[in-house]
């Protein structure tokens, strides 16, 4: 074989490479992706260490999710508000820490290197009103029935309350863990924006004895 077909056949696979690389990229991103449990925040709904398929077509179509979805989004810069950093007038959850070029937004963003996620169910959608009280949940003024949580699980509120009693702002949700007293979630830190929710939970694959839709 020449030297020059040599050279023809590397650049062929490396085109190929590049090509597969890219549409991967662009699969993940748009369509859907897989991802790892690894906190106990929804359990026993989810398990850490359980492999589910993420929904991203919602995102690409920016379509809102619907009450009771189970979804991941990107952790906000500050997940801890205390009382003299509450703004009753602002209760969507701060993203300070964003990248600024082209290129870290790309690895942040697409390549998700050094970005965290949170997983979590929507309780509330846009306008509605989230009372949190007595250990229970109230939307638009009536108890929240809520099934997937074990019959023991309470809902505290935290941090003096201070988002236990708000409305839902445009083009947000309201999302807590399953598991209450072993969650990080708007409880704490606020509303979710829209543009802020990274996929939909649709399938877990493993433990096979568990596959299905979620």
């Amino acid at each position: 074989m020449k030297i020059n077909d040599k050279v023809k056949d590397i650049i062929e696979w490396i085109v190929c490479i590049l090509i597969a690389f890219i549409l991967a990229l662009l699969i993940r991103y748009y369509i859907g992706t897989p991802t790892i449990v690894k906190m106990s925040s929804m359990w026993p709904t989810l398990q850490q260490n359980q492999r589910l398929i993420l929904n991203r077509w919602t995102r690409t179509t920016n379509q809102m999710p619907e009450r009771g979805d189970i979804i991941t989004f990107e952790a906000p810069s500050k997940i801890h508000v205390f009382e003299d950093e509450y703004n009753s007038s602002d209760v969507i959850a701060k993203y300070e820490n964003e990248p600024t070029n082209f290129f870290s937004k790309f690895v942040y963003n697409v390549l998700e290197i050094g970005k965290e996620s949170y997983i979590k169910r929507v309780i509330g959608l846009p306008g509605d009103h989230i009372q949190i009280k007595d250990g229970k949940v109230y939307l638009n003024g009536s108890e929240l029935d809520e099934p997937y949580l074990q019959d023991d699980v309470t809902t505290k509120m935290i941090h003096q309350g201070l988002f236990s009693d708000l409305i839902v702002p445009d083009n947000c949700v309201f999302a807590m863990g399953d598991n209450r007293d072993h969650s990080t979630d708007c409880r704490e830190f606020g509303c979710i924006p829209l543009e802020k929710i990274e996929g939909k939970v649709w399938i877990r694959f493993w433990p096979l004895n568990l596959f299905g839709k979620v």
